[in-house]
């Protein structure tokens, strides 16, 4: 099995390697300024690409969406990449003398890729969580010719959430020939890999960037230790290992548990709870994203997260940079923030703030020797010119407009779920109100974070972002050594702030949605998530900057000094242990290998479906519309059209009444669906039958056990049995 498994993760290596090579001429024209040329993100923009005019020729309906048409467009791509290597006079010189690192970080990506396709074999099963979702996205995009895809649980409507994740995995599945079945784990072990190359590049190149004439060896270390840091590290909620385990519902603090390393391995320890430890919130963070293999928009738009970074980051680090001159640079960044906002709509929102504070911090730069000067400056030119103020907005008009533009086929068949914006803890004569445009007033809606709490959750950042503070006030009170605050520094401090700033926000505000007691939860999560990799990359390159200047400096070997480099090591320790609890808890110890066989456990839970489920899939073509049970999300009911991508009447009905808006849309459908398998009216049957264009009806285990007295007579006069194995059973509807 092992074997087989290693020839499709190789196939699927290949077709990634090759989007990759392709593109190399385009990532060293966005990165001229990298030691690495960005070759890590050479993979990640060749998949942006593609699959956004996958999508846009499928929306406009010029290209349907099937494999031959999507090697159409790797070849006009490739063509174009052609044509930029050989106008670039530099191309083969600088590719040339960055090949080793090209080597070292396809190497990084490849090791990562198996060691979580491996892992992913323990506990292979699509099932669980978020899972049927996600998994259904992608067959259904599959089977789709044109955008927008069907939504499988809702026929005949599209797809009411941020798809663009599971259409470059679905375009991935195409270019590979291998099945989604396989392609599922697949993505969730290449996007670790991505988000490990990535932030090592990231980070290697900002301590790159400290002085030219270092060795690569110290940036190389330190990427890897960020890469470490934000894929495998958690939170400071792994201390809990040494302490007597706590009451899931009840957490305390730590230092008020009995002290117990003597059952550090064996104290129960639940590796969730670090990601639901404040009260009604949620908190996550990659490594458990990796884990839980929920294929996820958040996780899904890993990888391009971390590309915008790197694009600002390459453009923040050209100290002579003129913002006037980079119209193509700025149109890419409306691009991909475009993609972020299809994929994981907050992210877009998150990475446009990011962009314009660096556009901002950019043109500044230009202005003055210093910050200070450089406001001044602008200040000054603002006076004298208010025109001139033009010139640093009109990078944010042209990101606005080009986000608005690139998303606007995917907003055109999209309705946003968000309802308002809530104001936490609002006094009486404000909910007495109840709503002042977008902001909403609710009694009773007050929840806020114990500062214990959040020191568990975000200590280990803050430990090494307050000594960068003091290492930089230091710098700053120390004339002769301002000059050594360079644009590394400032644009950590940028992600700092920012990530700050996110952390703090669902203190006051949260985004209205359908759950009522964990009103702040998402609007925490998709936020929390974000500032856990911004600071995940910021606390690898401190961890590195202020050990240079400790290793530099003579007086600062103290011994204040050294046990401040003790307890650093003893958190860093402390965060990392997490991965391998929950790697272990997940994934059952990692005693059975099955497989990377994401739907294998259909023979066993539900055989003759899982047989006719792949005959489905074999013989029945394009998407019509296929009767199935509806039953509660979270469980097995939606299991057809899930694995087939074929639409049906209704499947999870909680994940229908989010993405609708109300439970007054889908609700009808149940007792619909019950009379269609049930009803003795034949006349009304095949009413309802019509009204759904129903084309298909399937009866297997779960339609016998939620409606018992299933009329099959009916189906046969309405139609013909067209495959059966034992009790299961599929009519084709005349």
């Amino acid at each position: 099995m092992f074997t087989s498994d290693l020839t499709s993760i190789f196939q699927w290596w290949v077709t990634i390697f090759i989007i990759g090579l392709i593109f190399i001429p385009t990532t060293n024209l966005i990165f001229p300024n990298f030691f690495d040329r960005g070759y890590a993100f050479a993979k990640i923009i060749g998949l942006a690409f593609i699959s956004y005019f996958v999508f846009l020729f499928g929306f406009l309906k010029i290209l349907p969406f099937t494999t031959l048409n999507v090697f159409l467009i790797v070849g006009i791509f490739l063509l174009i990449n052609l044509v930029v290597a050989k106008k670039n006079k530099l191309f083969k010189i600088n590719i040339k003398s960055a090949l080793p690192i090209f080597i070292f970080e396809e190497c990084i990506f490849l090791a990562i890729l198996i060691f979580w396709a491996f892992i992913h074999g323990y506990a292979p099963d699509i099932r669980g969580l978020e899972k049927y979702m996600d998994y259904g996205f992608i067959n259904s995009i599959l089977r789709a010719k044109y955008f927008p895809p069907p939504d499988m649980w809702f026929t005949p409507y599209s797809i009411n959430y941020y798809y663009f994740g599971h259409l470059t995995t679905a375009v991935l599945t195409r270019l590979s020939f291998l099945p989604s079945a396989l392609t599922f784990n697949l993505m969730l072990s290449t996007i670790a890999a991505m988000g490990f190359t990535s932030a090592f590049s990231i980070v290697a190149n900002l301590l790159h960037s400290l002085f030219k004439k270092i060795t690569l060896k110290t940036p190389i270390i330190g990427g890897i230790i960020t890469a470490f840091l934000l894929n495998f590290g958690g939170n400071l909620h792994a201390i809990y290992l040494f302490f007597k385990a706590y009451v899931n519902e009840s957490p305390v603090p730590f230092w008020q548990l009995p002290f117990s390393p003597s059952t550090f391995l064996t104290n129960g320890y639940w590796y969730p709870n670090a990601t639901r430890f404040i009260y009604n919130t949620i908190h996550e963070f990659p490594i458990y994203s990796y884990v839980v293999s929920d294929l996820h928009g958040h996780v899904l738009d890993i990888p391009f997260v971390l590309l915008i970074i790197a694009i600002l980051l390459s453009l923040f680090l050209r100290t002579k940079l003129i913002i006037n001159k980079l119209k193509l640079e700025i149109v890419l960044i409306s691009f991909l923030l475009a993609i972020m906002y299809m994929t994981n709509a907050w992210d877009g929102i998150i990475y446009f703030l990011l962009a314009i504070i660096v556009i901002f911090a950019i043109q500044l730069r230009s202005m003055g020797t210093s910050f200070v000067s450089s406001i001044k400056s602008y200040l000054s030119k603002i006076k004298h010119s208010p025109s001139s103020a033009f010139s640093i907005l009109w990078p944010i008009l042209i990101i606005v407009l080009g986000l608005f533009t690139f998303s606007l086929p995917f907003n055109l068949n999209f309705k946003p779920f968000a309802s308002g914006i809530g104001v936490l803890c609002a006094p009486e004569f404000l909910t007495d109100i109840g709503k002042f445009g977008p902001f909403l007033f609710e009694a009773d809606h007050c929840q806020h974070s114990p500062l214990w709490q959040m020191l568990i959750l975000y200590g280990f950042f803050y430990f090494w972002v307050i000594s960068f503070c003091l290492f930089m006030l230091s710098k700053i009170k120390t004339k002769h050594l301002r000059s050594q605050i360079i644009s590394a520094d400032v644009f950590v401090g940028i992600l700092i702030i920012l990530s700050t700033l996110l952390i703090l926000l669902p203190e006051f505000i949260y985004v209205k949605d359908i759950y009522p007691a964990h009103y702040r939860a998402n609007t925490m999560f998709k936020l929390v998530y974000q500032a856990f990799i911004m600071l995940s990359l910021s606390s690898g390159y401190i961890i590195v900057r202020l050990f240079l200047n400790y290793r530099s400096t003579s007086l600062n070997r103290s011994y204040k000094n050294f046990f401040y480099w003790i307890i650093g090591l003893l958190i860093i320790i402390i965060v990392l242990f997490y991965s391998r609890f929950a790697i272990y808890s997940y994934f059952g110890d990692l005693k059975k290998y099955s497989g990377i066989n994401g739907i294998s456990y259909l023979k066993s839970a539900y055989p003759a479906d899982y047989d006719a489920i792949m005959w489905i899939n074999k013989n029945i073509k394009e998407q019509p519309v296929i009767l199935e049970a509806q039953g509660d999300s979270y469980t097995d009911f939606g299991r057809i059209s899930t694995n087939t991508g074929l639409p049906t009447v209704l499947g999870w009905t909680v994940h229908e009444w989010l993405w609708r808006g109300t439970y007054d849309i889908p609700a009808p459908r149940i007792p619909e669906i019950e009379k269609m398998y049930k009803s003795q009216d034949l006349k009304e049957t095949k009413t309802l039958l019509k009204k759904y264009s129903v084309s298909f009806v399937f009866i297997g285990s779960l339609e016998r056990q939620k409606y018992s007295e299933i009329n099959e007579e009916k189906f046969e006069s309405l139609g013909k049995i067209i495959y059966q194995k034992g009790n299961t059973k599929i009519f084709k509807i005349n």
